[in-house]
């Protein structure tokens, strides 16, 4: 288990094609940040997706990926003073009803499917054949 006491700083490196990378560092460019500390905060919100939530989110006008951030962030900070870590989870806490309505919505429209048989959703006739 980690200790979240501990944050000395580690290096982490990784390779993407050419085209994340520009992709990354124009979003990076747009949101003000440095390319690290996108790819830190994204990583970060990614892994939100994967943690039990104890209540629904109201996501009502965020847009964590867009350029309503800004505005977001500043509407939290009115009302009281958050970490890092916890204003990264309330304006990327959404990430998880967004996901299961998505896969809803393409499942309703027959593009994915849920495969027990391929361990996960699946695009529909994707696989050997189907």
């Amino acid at each position: 288990m980690s200790d979240p006491a501990d944050t000395e700083k580690k290096y982490v490196k990784t390779y993407v094609p050419a085209y994340q990378k520009k992709a990354w560092q124009d979003h990076a460019d747009e949101l003000d940040m440095s390319q690290s500390e996108f790819v830190r905060t994204m990583v970060q919100a990614g892994r939100k997706g994967f943690e039990p939530r104890d209540e629904e989110p109201d996501s009502e006008g965020s847009d964590p990926g867009g350029n309503g951030l800004e505005t977001r962030v500043l509407e939290l900070l009115e009302s009281d003073t958050y970490s890092w870590d916890e204003l990264l989870e309330a304006v990327s806490d959404d990430i998880e009803s967004r996901l299961d309505d998505a896969l809803e919505e393409l499942q309703a429209d027959n593009r994915i499917r849920y495969s027990g048989r391929h361990g996960g959703y699946t695009l529909v006739g994707d696989r050997d054949g189907d």
